[in-house]
């Protein structure tokens, strides 16, 4: 029997998707995909359901490079409501416990510096942590209180913008993976004596991938059709700007895309390193300025890890 003919066109590259608000991530790459029609799809971070920003789409291969915007730093803004704790640490959930107390600001600038830097933080309970193989968002559905342990994640930077009113107050942080905003305005609210959950939150950034170069599913949508939609993609590449580069030639690109690996010149090896201290994760490896293949560099040999079909 002959293999079956994909659905869809074989489109490749990165969509920065400024999300709507309460929309589901994967509800989002469903109808990106859709008005692409696309043959494969994937998103790089969930983006909760009732914030807005930056949800980057994989298409084709670019879906490859996932895991290096997955890894990449992101950046948040968003606003706490002090006095009323939440199931789901947002405004989605019921009340679980309130509070009087609302913190000032000398109050909230005196502990950001507690929730600064690596910290630990025990994710919500409605999270897309795996428990045995389930969810921990579809456990929480079914009314099951679940021991999430906690973890090491990084807070990058964090700022208290604005107090709008002695309720609620204004933040933008910057994360590494894994860090929930929704735990660390839970866990300030507590550190400041309160009760606390996110009312509003925008994703700014995710790695090279900014909000400002957004695009929303009815801009996507009124481009009228699929090939003219491809021109709001980026190139594969886009997400690999943080890896050194190795231009090479045919020959060289050849032997990468069947899997063997190939050999540089030791002016190009020297041009990688130069910059880089100490070991180097993965080399990009382009022809021409297109995407080749993401390889490890060992010595004057480039190693292929992931390669990317012309």
């Amino acid at each position: 029997m002959g293999r079956r003919k994909k659905k869809g066109r074989p489109v490749s590259g990165w969509l920065i998707l400024d999300k709507d608000y309460d929309l589901g991530s994967t509800e989002a790459v469903s109808k990106a995909k859709w008005l692409l029609q696309a043959q494969k799809a994937g998103h790089a971070g969930t983006l909760d359901p009732l914030a807005t920003g930056v949800l980057p789409i994989a298409f084709g291969e670019a879906t490859k490079t996932v895991p290096y915007v997955m890894a990449a730093e992101k950046r948040y803004r968003f606003t706490a409501r002090w006095g009323a704790a939440t199931a789901t640490d947002d405004g989605e959930g019921e009340i679980v416990a309130t509070s009087d107390r609302r913190p000032t600001r000398a109050e909230i600038e005196d502990i950001l510096e507690r929730f600064t830097g690596e910290i630990e933080q025990v994710p919500p309970q409605f999270s897309a942590v795996k428990i045995a193989g389930e969810r921990a968002y579809d456990l929480a559905r079914e009314g099951e209180t679940v021991a999430l342990e906690p973890r090491l994640v990084e807070i990058r930077s964090l700022r208290l913008l604005e107090q709008p009113d002695a309720d609620t107050a204004v933040f933008e942080a910057v994360t590494g993976k894994g860090a929930y905003v929704r735990a660390l305005v839970r866990d300030m609210a507590r550190a400041l004596g309160t009760q606390g959950h996110v009312c509003e939150l925008r994703r700014l950034a995710v790695g090279p991938f900014e909000a400002a170069a957004g695009v929303t599913l009815a801009t996507l949508d009124a481009l009228g059709d699929p090939q003219a939609r491809d021109a709001a993609l980026l190139p594969i590449d886009a997400a690999l700007g943080a890896l050194p580069q190795a231009a090479i030639g045919g020959p060289e690109a050849d032997k990468l895309r069947r899997g063997q690996a190939a050999v540089i010149s030791p002016a190009v090896a020297k041009g990688v390193r130069a910059g880089e201290a100490g070991e180097i994760p993965a080399v990009l490896a382009s022809m021409n300025g297109e995407a080749v293949a993401i390889c490890e560099l060992d010595g004057l040999k480039l190693k292929p890890v992931r390669v990317f079909n012309g």
